[in-house]
């Protein structure tokens, strides 16, 4: 798809005109479509992620901040890339960039939907039940996203699916969930064909953040996800020296001395 192309479609979206895109999509797209067609013209990333690239470059800055005022206003929009998701959930004959590229993209506009829902929220956390039970009634195990014949939520797509099926440890510098401290909320989608690179720079981004991570070769206070995700880091024979040393402009070794910083949960909302 050309560049003309999609910003017609997004014209179209913009307009109103959801059906009629859905229909334009709809041969391209729909699971009555062979796999090899869906496959060869790589309709995921060109269709579909093509959406919420656009919407991500319109709503998110280069901070990673969101304007989720002007947002809602294109919610028409964001509900019909989520749809279209939902009805195209990956296949075994994709590759496994392209199935992280889903989920991911899943995980992140299915959060700014949540926060949508409720907006104006100060945090997601405080979106749901005021005594919230990990995995049970925080607003991340709230069930509302449809992918294919289920029913999940933003847990099941991070553990149940991502930290579950890909060893890929770089999805935490990927999914965001709407906080100040979290990563930097990507401003394009992700696709298959740059996965690798996007996560690499994530990884530099996050890392490097003062507000973030703050490394001296004698004292690092690093991100509470290097605490709470300890077991990944520490998978495979790696650690967490190698993971910041990978990506941080400034070295760690072995004496460094280790904390961790308190998580800023405020709305990642542009001011």
């Amino acid at each position: 798809m050309n560049n003309y192309t999609k910003k017609g479609l997004f014209l179209a979206l913009t307009g109103g005109v959801l059906m009629g895109l859905l229909a334009f999509c709809a041969p391209r797209i729909s699971n009555n479509v062979s796999d090899e067609k869906i496959e060869a013209a790589n309709s995921v990333d060109m269709v579909i992620h093509s959406i919420w690239d656009d919407l991500a470059k319109k709503h998110i800055n280069d901070e990673g901040l969101v304007d989720y005022k002007a947002f809602k206003e294109d919610v028409k929009t964001l509900d019909s890339y989520l749809a279209m998701l939902g009805e195209n959930p990956p296949k075994d004959s994709w590759s496994k960039d392209e199935k992280m590229a889903y989920w991911i993209n899943a995980y992140n506009a299915n959060t700014v939907k949540l926060i949508l829902d409720y907006y104006p929220v100060k945090s997601i956390k405080d979106i749901g039940s005021k005594i919230q039970i990990p995995f049970v009634s925080t607003p991340w195990a709230k069930k509302f996203i449809r992918i294919g014949n289920e029913t999940m939520s933003l847990d099941n797509i991070e553990h149940g699916t991502l930290r579950k099926d890909f060893d890929e440890k770089r999805i935490h510098f990927a999914l965001v969930c709407a906080a100040m401290s979290c990563p930097r909320l990507r401003n394009e989608a992700y696709t298959a064909e740059k996965l690798d690179a996007q996560l690499d720079e994530q990884g530099q981004d996050f890392i490097n953040n003062p507000a973030k991570n703050r490394i001296d070769p004698k004292k690092a206070q690093l991100s509470k996800y290097f605490d709470w995700y300890k077991g990944d880091w520490k998978d495979n024979d790696k650690s967490v020296m190698y993971w910041v040393n990978r990506y941080s402009k400034t070295k760690i070794n072995k004496d460094t001395d280790i904390s961790f910083l308190n998580y800023n949960w405020a709305l990642n909302e542009q001011k």
